[in-house]
């Protein structure tokens, strides 16, 4: 009765929490064992590890120190910002700072006195590992919001970059695209990048700060205005194409096109009020762990999944080393409520005893001996588990046994592709030949016709070796046509 509380307890948290528990200890008819569920971590603040760039070089204000003004109060140019001055700086890392007492403190742009030059910043924010955001993204402004600005994304660390929403007070000026809104699309369009005009339009610079990215919005498309209907939401992620991935990001960056113009044309006699601030920059997600982890640290200045499932790597994206009897894959969020933790397996562990170590899709069941075995085996495989390599092929020991490598072309071997004359088989890759002998096999004498020393016992051992060599190439032929 006991040990059926204590079951009931530790399956508690999964029943009330969502893929939060990746393994729990069962009994069953063959004994205690452990039972693997698909995964996650929480959701968490994710601004509390990144790492921020602001470029162009020189676009923070201060150095020089310069003088702003504001839209409310557009020729009372009496503030400063000096980047010397730790009271009347505003570097980048105001962005992600405690602000006490409400009051706010932000990172400032140099103002727009090269007008009609445009004034452009880009902000990046990069984690070194793959998250998936799980709330909006919201961004505050002070002094007003851009009229123009980019969202893009990365999912390679910042070497390739996407769009990921566009933001204008007239869309279809700045980008040649119609306005939509989130709350639009439909379950089909639910991943479409579009141009919104909610968050550009001038409305006071003490009214409206913040500018969105709808990630609960797109999410309602599926799990209702409420988000209650969760299963269906992970019943998508699962099977729309891109979905996924439209979530999961490596960096992100912000591209400030043009600045707040207080809702009017640009006033080419006071350029101090045109500039861009921001105060914070919020980013909820969960560390992307493949559905193999449910918790996930800083460590070394990066964080990290703490793989489960006898994975491992960063995102927990490969097997371990003694587990890759099948390919690694991702966990699932179905079958629900628990989900398939596709969990990598030892050779010869329950999960393993029909996988082919990625060699062949295609099983069959002996029924005279009670055995599984791998149909067509590829990669020069052979076996019951595609573990041995075919004739005329040899283990390459620096491949793991699931590696499309691990089986390659055999120079020499110790039975049937002898050395010829004295020479010794090195690593299955050479024969290493004595003086005065060459070839392949060692099959060739060195000698020349016109030399004292080549006499006819020596062109006889050599022609000998030649034809025991075509001989052993048929024979391996037709061993190999079997």
């Amino acid at each position: 009765m006991l040990y059926l509380l204590a079951l009931l307890l530790h399956r508690l948290p999964l029943a009330m929490g969502q893929y939060d528990i990746c393994k729990s200890w069962v009994t069953t008819d063959d004994g205690p064992s452990w039972e693997f569920y698909a995964c996650q971590p929480k959701a968490m603040r994710m601004k509390d590890y990144v790492t921020v760039r602001v470029d162009p070089a020189g676009i923070t204000c201060g150095d020089p120190p310069e003088r702003f003004c504001t839209h409310e109060n557009p020729y009372l140019c009496s503030d400063e910002c000096d980047a010397s001055n730790p009271d009347l700086a505003h570097p980048p890392k105001l962005m992600f700072d405690s602000e006490d007492e409400g009051l706010a403190t932000y990172w400032q742009s140099v103002t727009w006195r090269r007008y009609p030059e445009p004034l452009l910043a880009n902000i990046t924010l990069s984690w070194n590992k793959s998250i998936e955001l799980t709330d909006d993204i919201v961004i505050t402004f002070e002094y007003g919001r851009p009229t123009i600005m980019m969202l893009e994304k990365s999912l390679d660390n910042g070497r390739t970059w996407h769009p990921y929403q566009y933001y204008a007070d007239d869309c279809m000026e700045a980008f040649s695209m119609p306005a939509r809104r989130v709350r639009d699309l439909s379950t089909t369009s639910a991943n479409r990048v579009l141009c919104t005009e909610e968050y550009s339009r001038w409305a006071g610079s003490k009214k409206e700060k913040t500018v969105r990215f709808e990630v609960r919005d797109r999410f309602a498309i599926f799990a209702g205005p409420d988000l209650k209907n969760m299963d269906n939401l992970y019943t998508r992620l699962e099977s729309a194409k891109g979905l996924k991935d439209f979530f999961t990001v490596t960096d992100l960056r912000m591209r400030l096109l043009r600045p707040a113009l207080g809702g009017t044309y640009v006033q080419r006699e006071n350029l101090y009020k045109y500039f861009y601030a921001v105060s914070n920059i919020e980013v909820t997600g969960r560390c992307k762990c493949n559905l193999h982890a449910n918790l996930c640290t800083f460590k070394e200045g990066s964080l990290q999944c703490e793989c489960e499932h006898n994975t491992t790597g960063q995102d927990c994206g490969k097997c371990k080393k003694n587990f890759r009897s099948r390919s690694w894959r991702a966990g699932s969020y179905l079958p629900l409520p628990n989900g398939s933790p596709n969990a990598c397996a030892a050779a010869g562990s329950a999960f393993g005893n029909c996988e082919c170590y990625g060699h062949s899709n295609r099983c069959s069941y002996i029924d005279f001996l009670n055995v599984v075995t791998c149909v067509s085996c590829k990669h020069n495989t052979r076996g019951q588990h595609c573990q041995h390599c075919r004739l005329g092929f040899y283990r390459n020991s620096s491949a793991e046994l699931d590696d499309e490598n691990v089986c390659i072309a055999n120079v020499c071997d110790d039975e049937l592709l002898l050395c010829q004359n004295g020479g010794t088989c090195y690593q299955n890759q050479r024969c290493i030949c004595p003086v005065g002998f060459k070839g392949v096999l060692c099959q060739q004498s060195r000698c020349e016709a016109d030399r004292k020393d080549c006499d006819g016992a020596s062109s006889t051992r050599a022609a000998i070796s030649t034809v025991l060599l075509g001989v052993l190439g048929l024979q391996l032929r037709g061993w190999a046509d079997l």
